[in-house]
């Protein structure tokens, strides 16, 4: 049933949370350790490598050759090792790039890394410099975006993408709020989340307002992190048990108004890639850096009818034992958002509930997992987005 001869094979990543003194090579070591080893990969079996690392150079120093930093110090030699900034969307671009690559005929084994450190003891104003990064700086400058002040892009972004949504279809603040609830709830259950004690609707509503309806909790905390994957070619896997199918990896960037979103095109392209329709779809990890993203997410997926998605969140379908089960990991809210980590987490979410090996936050009978990352903002909508689409039925 896969559409690719790619399989992904190994899995591995860190507690994402705040790590102000450990470094890029520190993170994205101990995830490509836990990979190497969740995959029965040796070292020498890689032969091609792609890291994803969007902001840290502002953070760190380390403007250019984040992989081959990390992998050398490692003992990797010699391979190609390309280095991917899609800010947000940047490890799942990388993932996209790295199935491309074993579709090609240049590679039989390929490792995939994202990793990013954004936090600063005592210093947020870089924090806030890199972060926005991912918008054109001309459009912060009409828009009166000050990072030594704590603004970021996107409270530019928002009030106009919230009026239009509320004007058309009705959207309530506790909606949003029981989003994050949800989310707060299936990272519980997660290890690796960032954040995992329980919030109340009360909890949610209480926070600092952000911008319209939204408050601090219903926004994906600042961390650090890394995430690994390792794909082989489907005639070098000789044990497929707990390997992985690839049915779509798309990637896209933004349109114009009157074409639609980045998001429901680039969904569709991977539908169609994939050979399935949305209704196929069992679980999903979506782009929730605030809860509004995870409401538009189910629309533009095709879950349900635009102006609908709120019955989702009331009904508990997008809640572990519901329907269609969203952000099981926690999301970008609660899991954390280590930027350029973020896409693969997303995929190792995935793999670990077709795997079922997800425990308490398992997803009964998960046979089709999706993917949605978007990264940065160009013009008047999302600059980057991913969708990859797994399943268990290889």
């Amino acid at each position: 049933m896969t559409s690719s001869n790619a399989l992904v094979v190994g899995a591995g990543m860190t507690r994402f949370s705040k790590h102000p003194e450990r470094s890029l090579k520190s993170l994205g070591a101990e995830a490509i350790n836990a990979a190497l080893a969740d995959g029965n990969v040796e070292p020498g079996e890689i032969d091609m490598a792609f890291v994803a690392n969007s902001m840290s150079g502002t953070i760190t120093g380390q403007t250019a050759v984040v992989g081959q930093t990390i992998l050398r110090q490692m003992g990797f030699s010699a391979i190609p090792v390309f280095n991917i900034d899609n800010a947000c969307a940047s490890s799942s671009s990388a993932f996209a790039l790295a199935m491309q690559a074993i579709q090609s005929g240049a590679a039989k084994t390929v490792l995939v890394l994202g990793v990013e450190k954004l936090v600063v003891k005592d210093d947020k104003s870089r924090t806030y410099l890199a972060l926005n990064g991912a918008a054109d700086p001309e459009f912060l400058v009409e828009s009166g975006i000050d990072p030594s002040k704590g603004s970021l892009f996107v409270s530019a972004v928002y009030p106009e993408r919230l009026e239009r949504y509320a004007s058309a279809y009705e959207l309530k603040q506790e909606t949003l709020a029981r989003i994050s609830v949800k989310n707060r709830a299936h990272a519980g259950l997660n290890p690796k989340a960032q954040y995992t004690d329980p919030l109340s609707l009360e909890d949610v509503l209480s926070a600092r307002q952000v911008v319209g309806p939204v408050t601090t909790l219903m926004c994906a905390p600042i961390g650090d992190g890394a995430s690994a994957v390792i794909l082989k070619r489907t005639d070098q896997v000789d044990d497929r048990s707990r390997a992985i199918g690839i049915l779509a990896a798309q990637v896209g960037t933004g349109m114009s108004p009157d074409q639609g979103t980045a998001i429901g095109y680039t969904a569709k392209q991977a539908y169609a890639a994939a050979e399935i329709t949305p209704g196929d779809v069992d679980f999903a990890e979506v782009h929730d850096s605030i809860s509004f993203n995870e409401l538009l997410a189910y629309e533009e997926l095709g879950l349900v009818e635009p102006g609908q998605g709120h019955l989702l969140v009331e009904s508990g379908e997008t809640a572990l034992g519901g329907s269609t089960p969203i952000n099981t990991s926690g999301g970008l809210e609660s899991r954390g958002h280590p930027v350029a980590a973020t896409g693969l987490a997303q995929i190792i979410e995935l793999m670990e509930q077709l795997r079922g090996e997800a425990g308490k936050r398992q997803v009964e009978n998960a046979r089709i997992g999706l993917a949605e990352n978007a990264g940065g903002f160009a013009k008047d909508d999302t600059a980057a987005m991913a969708i990859t689409i797994l399943t268990n039925r290889i």
